[in-house]
């Protein structure tokens, strides 16, 4: 990456930029992955450049990867600070002594962590700060909450920026975990084949997380588990499982394929739709006492086309669960008939799955039928597991925000979504949202109201598991 770039980061001092965005950026910067850099925080709070800078140094020793006393010494220095309230001509005056330090004509990257009914305001301000030319904007999610403020957000932004200076992010996608599916189909002559209909007879994606909204009640009242959570990384994910090959690797025709998924689903229908509350919702600070918010969701969605036509797809999120997790399991067709006796085990533990975790440990897990040792022919259900920790370069993994920064730093747009597949998503999901289910109760520490079994009946929900994932720390003994 050789193209010095300035950084303009707005929403500097929150909760993402503390946890993930500084110490990414840093990581960035000293591993040099990215070229010379300058970075502007942007935010609300009566700071100057060394109130930030301490700010910076304490997030990055809190959430980020050690490091040496002279290379922030080095790092520091790159830091500037801009409030608000001193206006586009204030950001205008940085930005353009920073980007004399860096010489020539540096690109641009503008980290938007706001909320939603911020983004236009910042890209007027980046407008009127004469920050356009030779820049592109990292979004951060929801993008929109429906198809109508979907494409009105789309045709704000689209009188300042084009398309292809848009990059809207999905931190699911940037994970390791998220690419090796790409390998791991497109790569591989034994799996490629048998991605389809005929093989596969359904596929499970389930983001459980134990965590509350407490704190968040505001944000969360507004969205709930269905905008927050499937629209924007469920549905993501879905595309990477369900696309046909790109021509190539490149990020027009990844981005092409995964829209053509989007086109090809069908409508959600309420009745195919689980919505649930933890209890104790309401009773959470900013909740109304009467919310039909949900906090949980799960769902068939159905892609009409030649590969996938007649496979459900069951996707399940929410909060207050029994257990956190971010599995895509697929399962396979059992043989049509059995030559085994009754009573050898076969199709006791259920169809041969694939099993990716897409949480930062990236593994990978094939179960099948095996003849269990001794005497006679009794079954056990086996497994062969692959973990990025079990290779040498588990240490060069790059965390989902790092990775995906360095993207936009780049202008590949393959983890990112375009305005073409975030409206068709929203056209989708316009029955829910016209007429959504009622919300279900369901106890904290549960796997979601007891509707989602009728909703994958006869079939079953993967999580949780009967057998656990090998130890990595075990790997060859």
């Amino acid at each position: 990456m050789s193209d010095p770039h300035l950084i303009v980061l707005f929403g500097a001092t929150g909760d993402l930029a503390r946890r993930k965005l500084l110490p990414g950026i840093l990581h960035l910067l000293r591993s040099r992955l990215a070229a010379d850099s300058r970075i502007v925080a942007v935010s609300m709070d009566d700071l100057d450049d060394d109130g930030f800078r301490r700010f910076a140094q304490d997030a990055c020793r809190e959430f980020g990867r050690p490091v040496p006393e002279e290379e922030w010494d080095d790092f520091a220095p790159k830091l500037h600070y801009v409030n608000v309230a001193d206006g586009p001509a204030r950001l205008a005056e940085v930005a353009g002594r920073l980007e004399e330090e860096l010489g020539g004509a540096p690109r641009r990257l503008h980290y938007l962590s706001v909320p939603p009914r911020a983004a236009v305001d910042v890209v007027r301000t980046l407008d009127e700060a004469g920050l356009v030319e030779r820049s592109r904007i990292i979004m951060e999610k929801p993008f929109g909450t429906d198809l109508e403020s979907a494409r009105a957000l789309n045709a704000r932004i689209h009188e300042v920026f084009d398309e292809d200076q848009i990059f809207r992010i999905d931190h699911f996608l940037g994970k390791e975990a998220a690419l090796n599916i790409l390998a791991f189909r497109f790569a591989n002559g034994l799996f490629e084949p048998i991605w389809n209909r005929t093989f596969i007879d359904h596929v499970q994606i389930d983001v459980p997380e134990t965590l509350s909204v407490s704190g968040r009640a505001g944000f969360y009242e507004g969205t709930g588990a269905f905008k927050d959570m499937v629209v924007t990384h469920l549905f993501q994910i879905l595309a990477f499982m369900a696309m046909e090959p790109p021509t190539s690797l490149d990020s027009s025709s990844i981005s092409e394929e995964k829209n053509k998924v989007f086109r090809s689903m069908l409508p959600l229908r309420p009745s195919d739709v689980v919505r649930g509350q933890y209890q104790g919702y309401r009773e959470e600070e900013g909740v109304s006492h009467d919310s039909e918010t949900e906090t949980f969701v799960a769902l068939r969605a159905q892609i009409d086309n030649w590969r996938w036509a007649g496979v459900p797809f069951y996707l399940r999120t929410g909060k207050q669960m029994a257990q956190g997790a971010r599995i895509i399991s697929i399962a396979f067709r059992e043989p049509p008939k059995s030559m085994f006796p009754a009573g050898s085990g076969v199709g006791l533990s259920g169809p041969d799955h694939l099993t990716f975790d897409l949480a930062d440990s990236s593994r990978l897990s094939l179960s099948f039928y095996g003849k269990r040792p001794g005497p006679g022919l009794r079954l056990d259900k086996l497994s062969m597991q692959f973990a990025m920790q079990d290779t040498a370069r588990a240490g060069e993994v790059l965390e989902a925000y790092e990775r995906l920064i360095l993207d936009a730093m780049k202008g590949e747009r393959t983890l990112f979504t375009t305005a073409e597949g975030i409206e068709r998503l929203w056209e989708v999901s316009q029955p829910l949202l016209d007429d959504p289910p009622p919300v279900r109760p369901y106890p904290v520490g549960t796997w979601g109201p007891n509707a989602v079994h009728q909703l994958i009946a006869p079939r079953a929900w993967r999580l949780p598991f009967e057998r656990t994932w090998r130890d990595p720390n075990e790997s060859g003994q």
